[in-house]
């Protein structure tokens, strides 16, 4: 079956090749069914592959295809490596982005662009795959950089609205600031290690001692590419301004595809980073505090798109909270389950969004529980699992990572516990003011509410079993029960674990430790119970008066003002003169010149054309003359 790995990435291409050369001569049913079903076939060829990576002795295998670049000492080959960690990404990007496909066809079933969207997200899954998939870096680096090209095309996609153009040159122009640190972090792997396959280098990276000051340079530069991809502190502005395309695209980003490009990164370059305390500490003190930052704002955001969006942001700081202390297990287990309940968060808004007729405001919603009663409900599922409470998936995978987190450092374990703590709140802050209370929106709102059809209901369901169920594969070992997971991604990570000292916690202190957690989260929610339902609050309307540290944390910090200030005036200042200076006055007056002259020649060669055959004469017999002279 693994002879079929290339059929993964390509079934989606093919989907793409259809969809976008022949879509708009095929009916929406027809361009559903291709792109829906190229994400489909590219599952069951993942699960079986799944399935079979199991029981290889090796745990890993590289297919080769091709040769793709050979160069003096640069010969890279076109291959794909399967092994435990590409095969679990392998099922959520075609497991997640199928439902989100399907969800796709009732949600974009109006738009005069359906058969582009489908072509472009068939094209976002492809690159992703190929990212997940290359044995190399530069294999990863052609997926990484395709995916960038995709969340440009879709997040611009209704591209007639100017304000969605500028969020997705915004995205594009952020992520090559990162593109350029993963680039340079190549090229040090290129001449540390003579090769960019992950094979050579791993293996020869082991042998080294820690703290090398290359593996630190190397190490750092990736993680520049990590936080451009993964939004984080300072490149995380483009992701919440991202939600300017349509809600799947939102979903596909958040849940299944190229935010979680950083994270696999890392989780792929494990013993690099494990042979770097100093990035290491890097990771998990940008990983905490991005985490912290992004809930803090999530708490006053109206947005129902942008409350989920910060929530991406926080929940990604997490993810590298993990993989900075070495936790490289509860890292990608927190991107599996957070895969699950944040496709569904983004799913079930956009069903509000679709009943609501396009409002994303909150305050201007309330009452929705009784006319949409599955999005109420598996909404509801997706918010106690993100705010961690138990049983439900995001519980065990939060739990791990703060228990890791106290072992190696208290001072992170409680910022990380704070940031649990205000999930929880800003998570049913939105879900009270949007599913209870009095209706309100407009008359007209009210009266055409109604729940999304079955195509956007059942992916929804789907998500919602997964949220429940999707932790159950890694049980805190206080359980007493396997920790699947850990053993799955055991071969990805062992040559790390051979060099990080284990600290083994208690049971009772870890059964504190989620204890803790588990109550926090709880007197979170009954503080938004009792604000929001008791107490009927309901946010003020933009330009009223609020207390002035409110006011910094509603208007996002001014992050967005200070990058304005700082970047973007300066450089269109700088533009503009050379524009000024070298456009008109240089170039523009060269190409003139030039122009000009031409006319010139032209204008005293057509004297030459009198018409006269007699001139014509003369000219030619003074040219024979000339010429009979010369020689």
């Amino acid at each position: 079956m693994i002879k079929l790995i290339t059929l993964i990435p390509l079934l989606p291409l093919i989907g793409f090749l259809i969809t976008g050369l022949f879509g708009k001569k095929m009916s929406k049913g027809l361009v559903g069914f291709v792109a829906c079903g190229s994400v489909l076939g590219g599952f069951v060829i993942s699960l079986l592959v799944f399935l079979q990576v199991r029981s290889l002795e090796s745990h890993s295998i590289t297919v080769n295809l091709f040769d793709w670049i050979s160069s003096g000492k640069l010969n890279v080959s076109f291959s794909f490596l399967v092994d435990p960690l590409s095969a679990l990404f392998l099922l959520i990007i075609t497991g997640v982005g199928f439902l989100i496909h399907v969800y796709s066809v009732g949600y974009m079933h109006d738009d005069e662009g359906f058969s582009r969207f489908f072509a472009y997200l068939n094209l976002f899954v492809f690159f992703m795959l190929l990212l997940v998939l290359g044995s190399n870096y530069l294999l990863m680096f052609v997926g990484w950089e395709g995916v960038g090209l995709c969340s440009y095309l879709l997040i611009g996609f209704w591209f007639k609205n100017t304000a969605y153009n500028n969020a997705a040159k915004k995205a594009f122009i952020m992520n090559r600031i990162g593109d350029l640190g993963f680039l340079l972090g190549i090229i040090l792997i290129f001449i540390t290690f003579g090769s960019t396959s992950y094979a050579e280098v791993f293996s020869q990276a082991k042998f080294f001692s820690s703290e090398r000051p290359v593996i630190t340079a190397i190490t750092l530069l990736l993680f520049v590419g990590a936080m451009g991809k993964s939004a984080q502190l300072p490149l995380y502005t483009w992701l919440p301004d991202a939600m300017a395309g349509p809600t799947p695209v939102s979903a596909l980003i958040h849940a299944a595809t190229m935010v979680t490009a950083g994270i696999y990164m890392i989780a792929r370059s494990n013993i690099l980073y494990t042979l770097a305390p100093f990035s290491m500490g890097v990771v998990a003190l940008v990983g905490v505090i991005t985490a912290l930052f992004a809930a803090s704002i999530g708490l006053f955001q109206n947005d129902i798109k942008k409350v989920l969006a910060y929530s991406t942001v926080s929940q990604l700081g997490l993810m590298f909270l993990a993989l900075g202390v070495g936790a490289y297990t509860a890292g990608v287990f927190h991107v599996m389950t957070h895969a699950f309940f944040k496709a569904l968060l983004f799913l079930g808004a956009g069903s509000v969004i679709h009943a609501m007729s396009g409002e994303q405001d909150i305050r201007n919603m309330g009452g929705l529980k009784k006319h949409l009663p599955v999005t109420f409900t598996t909404f509801f599922i997706a918010t106690l699992a993100i705010s961690g409470i138990f049983p439900f998936a995001g519980f065990f995978s939060k739990d791990e990572i703060l228990a890791h987190t106290f072992e190696h450092n208290k001072l992170l374990w409680f910022l990380g516990t704070i940031t649990s703590a205000m999930t929880g709140f800003y998570m049913f802050r939105l879900f009270f003011l949007t599913f209870y209370g009095d209706f309100r929106g407009t008359k007209e709102q009210a009266h055409h509410l109604h729940e999304s059809p079955k195509s956007m209901t059942v992916p929804l369901m789907v998500l919602a079993v997964l949220s429940v169920v999707g932790g159950f594969v890694g049980l805190p070992a206080a359980f007493h029960m396997p920790h699947f997971l850990e053993g799955f991604l055991e071969p990805v990570f062992a040559d790390s674990d051979m060099k990080i000292l284990p600290v083994h916690m208690d049971h009772n202190t870890e059964i504190m430790l989620m204890a803790i957690a588990l109550g926090i989260a709880l007197v979170m929610i009954y503080l938004a119970y009792s604000f929001y339902i008791k107490q009927k609050h309901v946010p003020v309307a933009d330009g009223s008066e609020i207390n002035p540290a409110q006011k910094v944390v509603y208007n996002k910090y001014y992050v967005d003002e200070l990058y304005n200030a700082i970047f973007t005036k300066p450089l269109d200042w700088l533009s503009d003169k050379f524009f000024r200076f070298m456009e008109l006055r240089f170039v523009d007056a060269i190409v003139n010149f030039v122009g000009d002259a031409v006319n010139w020649c032209s204008s005293m060669l057509r004297l030459l054309q009198t018409g006269s055959i007699a001139f014509y004469i003369l000219i030619m017999v003074l040219s024979i003359a000339l010429i009979l002279f010369v020689k």
